[in-house]
């Protein structure tokens, strides 16, 4: 027997008891033939759009990665744009399905805005960024510092923190757009530009002259950066973070974008339970039983997207570090399906 339930922010939340639980979200996307996916504003590396309107990215591949799982086609995503201060009310309004916009994963955020972050797909921490000629070395040296930085975000609390733990004082220069930001950083209306890390590296490649600037060395912050939904909706929740684990799983397993057909002969027990030859682990989710091979066929495991995206061999330059597997010392780390 099915009850519908109106649960605060008007998400319906559909579940049925001695059974399998219904998504409100997820019929609503299936409904509309597309999943509408919340991004930043053109953070390249993680959402950034090209000249032709095509999107890219590591949180772009994980929009990608869900509607691969639930249609069978990556492409089936609207994109949209979303500035730090309005992103959560987006979500929250019904606007986007989800939030996969390097996005912090926070005590207040999970627990007063009615949302709920499901996975970190990227472990962060913020981070400063000076011109080389300011002979600056330290964060500790940026006492009296101008600061920019966007409205509606945790750098504005990590900065206030870390100036006051180290009895320094600053100037707080904050603009919504982070195109406003990083402008008025390139023209010298600051001295010193913060945000996550990852950041950092992405936005310094829009300065005039990227090179005359370096990041400092501290890090001052946790950023575990993920996707949010709507709470409420656990099948919804549940489908956006077993993307996340089923790309983890299959670089743990070796199952490549590029291997992945032939894989599915595989006899390895939880090859064939990822690939959906074994067990039923589609159904609980509202999706086909192939649902993690639709994923890994379209944008590949998750040291494919880092790599392709973020990587050494890509502008950011950005090593694995704590984003590596479990099994190579990170914190990436995928629960068995079983």
């Amino acid at each position: 027997m099915k009850s519908i339930i109106k649960g605060l922010l008007g998400v319906s939340v559909l579940a049925m008891a001695g059974g399998v639980a219904s998504a409100a979200t997820l019929e609503d996307v299936k409904s509309r033939g597309m999943l509408k996916c919340g991004v930043s504003q053109g953070l390249p590396g993680f959402s950034n759009p090209d000249s032709g309107g095509n999107w890219s990215g590591l949180d772009v591949d994980l929009c990608k990665g869900i509607a691969a799982a639930i249609f069978g086609d990556a492409s089936k995503v609207e994109y949209v744009p979303l500035s730090a201060k309005e992103r959560f009310t987006a979500l929250q309004s019904g606007e986007v399905d989800l939030l996969s916009r390097n996005t912090t994963w926070t005590m207040s955020r999970d627990t007063q805005l009615g949302l709920y972050f499901s996975v970190v797909n990227y472990y962060d921490g913020q981070g400063f960024m000076v011109r080389n000629d300011m002979g600056i070395t330290s964060a500790l040296q940026l006492s009296g510092a101008a600061i920019c930085t966007n409205t509606g975000t945790t750098t504005e609390l990590n900065v206030a923190d870390y100036f006051r733990a180290n009895n320094m004082d600053y100037e707080l220069v904050a603009f919504e757009k982070a195109d406003e930001v990083v402008a008025a950083y390139d023209a010298g209306r600051c001295d010193v530009y913060t945000t996550d890390q990852s950041g950092i590296y992405a936005q310094r490649l829009k300065l005039t002259n990227p090179d005359d600037h370096k990041v400092l060395p501290e890090v001052i912050s946790k950023e575990p950066l993920g996707p949010a939904v709507r709470q409420g909706d656990d099948v919804w929740a549940n489908i956006v973070k077993w993307t996340h684990f089923a790309m983890l799983q299959a670089e743990e397993s070796g199952v490549t974008q590029a291997n992945v057909d032939e894989m599915k002969g595989s006899e390895d027990p939880t090859i064939k339970r990822l690939l959906g030859s074994e067990g039923e682990f589609g159904t609980p989710l509202g999706l086909s039983n192939d649902w993690a091979y639709q994923i890994i066929k379209a944008v590949g495991n998750y040291g494919e997207t880092f790599a392709r995206n973020v990587g050494p061999d890509t502008e950011l330059k950005i090593a694995r570090g704590q984003n590596a597997l479990w099994t190579n010392g990170g914190l990436q780390y995928a629960p068995p399906i079983r």
